[in-house]
C-alpha cells in the first residue's frame, strides 16, 4: 500500500527536528521533511548523529495524537520504534540476512542489530495541558553508509548487514508507512494499547542474561537484564540478586 503524505525534502539541514518544529503549525499530520544533509542532527542526550550526505534516512514527522494524552506521550516512542523495528525486519529478510531476528529496541527507542545501533529515533512532544498538541518524531537510520568517522563506538549500517545498496526514498516510504499503520491502530479510543506495550517489550534489548550497567544515581556498575518498561517510559532493571532497579531516562546508562 502507498501511503499519501506531504513531503519536503531538503538538501542540506541543521536538524529536521528543529526543522519541523518551526514549521509544524503549517503542515499537516503526518507530514515528513527529509534532507539529504543533516549538519546538526541531535540525538538523545543531547549526541551529534553522524550521516553521510544522500546515503540514510534522515528525516523528521509530524503526528497529531487525537487520543493519546500527554501523561502518556511514551506511546508514541514505542509506536515509532515498533514501526522502524518491522521495516527493518522485514528489509533484513529480503535481503537474507540471518541477523532479522537480532533487531531490538534500546531503551527508551534506538534501534540495535545485535550490539550494534542501526536507527537513532529523537521524539519531542508540544504539550497542551493534558494534550499533545504535536509530536516530532526524528529518526537517522543507517542505510548505505560504508565507513563510520565518528567515535560512536557501534554503528551498523543496512549495507552492512545485507552487502546491498538500499533506495533510500524507499526505505523511508516503509517507515513512514508503518508509522500511519500504527498511529491508526493504537490512536482510538478503543486501542489495544496492551498489545503495543507487549510487542515493544518483545522487542527489548537484554532482556536475557546479565549485562553491564552503569547506574548514574548510586555512581555505580552493575550487572542487570531488562525486566521491563512501565507506560511511562521508566525503566526497570533485574540485577543478579534478584531485586530491581527502576529508572528514568539518563538515570542509567548500558554499557556496551
Amino acid at each position: 500500500m502507498i501511503h499519501q503524505f506531504a513531503h519536503i525534502h531538503l538538501q542540506s539541514v541543521g536538524s529536521t527536528n528543529t526543522e519541523m518544529k518551526a514549521r509544524a503549525a503549517d503542515l499537516p499530520d503526518y507530514a515528513v521533511i527529509s534532507a539529504a544533509e543533516q549538519t546538526a542532527g541531535r540525538g538523545q542526550r543531547g549526541n551529534s548523529w553522524e550521516a553521510a550526505p544522500g546515503e540514510n534516512v534522515t528525516m523528521s514527522m509530524l503526528l497529531r495524537p487525537k487520543h493519546i494524552k500527554a501523561s502518556e506521550q511514551f506511546y508514541i516512542s514505542q509506536i515509532v520504534a515498533l514501526a522502524v523495528a518491522s521495516v527493518l525486519r522485514g528489509l533484513l529478510r529480503r535481503a537474507g540476512a540471518d541477523v532479522a531476528g537480532h533487531v531490538a529496541v534500546k531503551w527508551p527507542n534506538d534501534i540495535y542489530v545485535g550490539d550494534r545501533k542501526i536507527c537513532g529515533i529523537l521524539i519531542e512532544n508540544t504539550l497542551s495541558g493534558r494534550n499533545i498538541l504535536h509530536s516530532v518524531a526524528g529518526i537517522g537510520l543507517n542505510v548505505n553508509q560504508r565507513v563510520f568517522v565518528s567515535d560512536a563506538p557501534n554503528p551498523v549500517s543496512l549495507y552492512q548487514l545485507t552487502r546491498t545498496v538500499w533506495d533510500v526514498d524507499e526505505v523511508m516510504n516503509l517507515i513512514v508507512g508503518e508509522i500511519m499503520v500504527l498511529m491508526e491502530l493504537y490512536d482510538r479510543e478503543d486501542a489495544d494499547m496492551d498489545g503495543l506495550r507487549s510487542g515493544y517489550a518483545d522487542l527489548l534489548w537484554r532482556r536475557s542474561g546479565l549485562y553491564p550497567y552503569v547506574d548514574n544515581v548510586r555512581h555505580e556498575e552493575i550487572m542487570a537484564s531488562v525486566q521491563s518498561v512501565a507506560p511511562d517510559g521508566m525503566l526497570t532493571l533485574r540485577l543478579a540478586d534478584g531485586s530491581t532497579r527502576t529508572y528514568a531516562f539518563k538515570e542509567v546508562a548500558a554499557i556496551l
